[in-house]
């Protein structure tokens, strides 16, 4: 049977026109399924979202200075020389709000070059992976890696891949990572246990000296503290010369209860947000916190457990209490007389005298404070799980009430030896 000539140019237009539809339909879908699979922050989340966009600044460019000494350069942890930082926040949906921050004391492999270190533990309510061995051996050989409580588990063993896969570690048989949590159930869908290998991965190969972000980032996306939102904060401070010019820096995960102060300001008070008002436990009375101590000072393990004790007094200067629930854990190390793997019977290296430790004391209480403030100050309202919202610290009110109370700037005139 023959075909006539128009038949056959209608049948070519419209397997044409059918193409053209099929191709369309193909583009749309793939539209479709992209706005489906990969917008982040669903339209309920994006309008709280737009709420957290206020200005946020770290506490000492609201005004306030905390201590008597001065703070390095960044006025961060990565003040002391060698030692970087790295977060992935992991922020999907209107339900995950968590992450990892690795801290490193150096870029080499930590394993073949360990650092002097020593945990202190405030209160054990927590679950910090690695503590006996460095507790024995008074060293760490790994990444120190925080996170979400559920997660620890999985942190640590991608933790353990990483470091086996480093050059010169192929015949490594025994590992000891070390990995902190504080609990960011609250406002993030922490039983599905969002965190995997490639994630710790990214924290850990993406860290870099210099400037640190703070607040609702990395293992501190999920975390509240004092009432308000939580995050990861950082200070540091730098002795003078006089002293030794040891340099001290700070990393908190913060995520803890209490009564917020500031330079003894009664900030939280004044706000009417705190544990225990009008007789009742307050949802944040219990919590935890993670602090990672780092300084250039040759200090053993023995004296940086000293000197992690003292953290927990810059815990307490902020209006914490450190309550039956929270884990309240601070790793110290020093970057100075790296030990090798390799050692020989015997090792000499210089290490500081007691006596000359109570500068070091007073410096990490301060940085420790002050980088709890900016954990604060720096985080913003955050909308998680099952709706719930954790405000961030209101700025003007909070200056406002420091003003009241003449604890802005209370420093200025420091001895010209710390100038």
């Amino acid at each position: 049977m023959k075909i006539s000539s128009t038949i056959l140019k209608n049948l070519v237009n419209a397997d044409r026109i059918c193409s053209v539809i099929s191709r369309l339909t193909f583009v749309l879908f793939s539209i479709c399924c992209t706005l489906l699979t990969f917008n982040p922050i669903p339209i309920s989340a994006q309008e709280e979202t737009a709420k957290m966009n206020e200005s946020r600044m770290r506490a000492r460019d609201a005004g306030i200075e905390t201590g008597i000494f001065r703070p390095g350069p960044l006025n961060a942890i990565t003040d002391v020389e060698h030692v970087m930082v790295g977060h992935k926040t992991i922020w999907r949906g209107d339900s995950i709000r968590t992450g990892v921050t690795a801290i490193l004391p150096h870029r080499g492999n930590l394993f073949k070059e360990k650092v002097a270190a020593a945990i202190y533990t405030g209160n054990g309510f927590g679950k910090l992976q690695g503590y006996t061995q460095v507790e024995e051996l008074g060293e760490i050989e790994s990444p120190i890696l925080l996170t979400n409580t559920l997660n620890v588990p999985k942190v640590a063993d991608a933790a353990i891949t990483f470091m086996l896969g480093l050059p010169g570690n192929e015949d490594v048989r025994s590992i000891n990572v070390v990995v902190g949590e504080t609990n960011d159930g609250a406002l993030n869908d922490i039983r599905n246990r969002h965190i995997d290998a490639p994630d710790v991965f990214s924290a850990i190969t993406s860290a870099s000296g210099g400037m640190i972000a703070e607040g609702c980032v990395g293992a501190g996306a999920g975390t509240r503290c004092l009432g308000f939102k939580g995050g990861i904060g950082t200070s540091s401070r730098v002795l003078p010369a006089s002293l030794g010019g040891y340099t001290i820096g700070v990393l908190v995960q913060s995520n803890f209860g209490g009564i917020l102060q500031i330079n003894g300001a009664p900030v939280g008070r004044e706000l009417g947000v705190f544990s225990y008002k009008d007789k009742l436990p307050y949802p944040d009375g219990d919590g935890s916190i993670m602090v990672v101590v780092a300084t250039d000072a040759p200090v053993g393990s023995r004296n940086l457990k000293r000197l992690a004790k003292r953290a927990m007094l810059g815990i307490g200067r902020t209006g914490g209490y450190a309550s039956n629930g929270s884990g309240d854990y601070i790793i110290a190390f020093s970057t100075k007389n790296t030990r090798h793997s390799t050692e020989t019977r015997t090792r000499k290296s210089e290490t500081l005298n007691n006596s000359a430790m109570s500068p070091l004391f007073l410096a990490v209480i301060e940085a420790t404070e002050e980088a709890i403030l900016n954990s604060i100050f720096m985080a913003r309202t955050t909308k998680g799980i099952d709706g719930n919202i954790s405000r961030a610290l209101p700025l003007d009110k909070t200056i406002s009430i420091l003003k009241k109370y003449r604890a802005l700037k209370h420093n200025e005139k420091l001895p010209s030896w710390n100038n």
